[in-house]
């Protein structure tokens, strides 16, 4: 016949199952933080003081037209960099904004 076989219970084993039941029953909203009202506003005067479009704001950042879209419509997340770009082109101040 075939050797025997021994077999020992770990301490805990279900443990990992009853975390990960929490994990997919947890309700908890997360969601990245986006630009704030006063920052897209800003961006927008700024650029429309200077009679620029979104394209050459982009352009003179080195962003896509894209990323300058999404800041001035609030669904960007936050970048410094960009931010610190944007107020020396535009001459506004943007960071500390909400």
């Amino acid at each position: 016949m075939g050797m025997q076989v021994q077999t020992v219970k770990k301490q805990g084993a279900g443990y990992n199952a009853q975390r990960m039941g929490k994990l997919e029953n947890e309700t908890e909203e997360l969601s990245h933080a986006k630009v704030g009202g006063g920052v897209k506003k800003a961006i927008m005067q700024g650029r429309l003081a200077k009679k620029m479009t979104q394209a050459q704001v982009a352009q003179m950042i080195n962003e896509k037209p894209q990323i300058i879209q999404e800041y001035e419509s609030g669904k960007a997340i936050p970048n410094q960099q960009i931010l610190a770009k944007l107020e020396r082109i535009l001459g506004v101040k943007l960071r500390g904004l909400k």
